[in-house]
């Protein structure tokens, strides 16, 4: 899979939470956690499961720092 994003980590999934409509996806990434809102049909048409290894693809036009 090619993405023009270029913030893109290798992890392993760890936890999905699932809702009515939408679903929390934990990614681990070295020694960081990843959670990824998606939509329950984006999990199943992928076929996300626990220990899945998977790609983390960040877009954002803004990061904040607060202390």
């Amino acid at each position: 899979m090619k993405l023009s994003a270029r913030n893109q980590f290798q992890g392993t999934i760890t936890k999905i939470t699932e809702g009515a409509a939408m679903a929390e996806v934990t990614v681990k990434v070295g020694n960081l956690d990843f959670v990824a809102a998606i939509t329950e049909g984006s999990v199943k048409s992928m076929g996300l499961k626990v220990n899945d290894s998977v790609t983390v693809a960040v877009k954002a036009t803004e990061v904040m720092i607060g202390k």
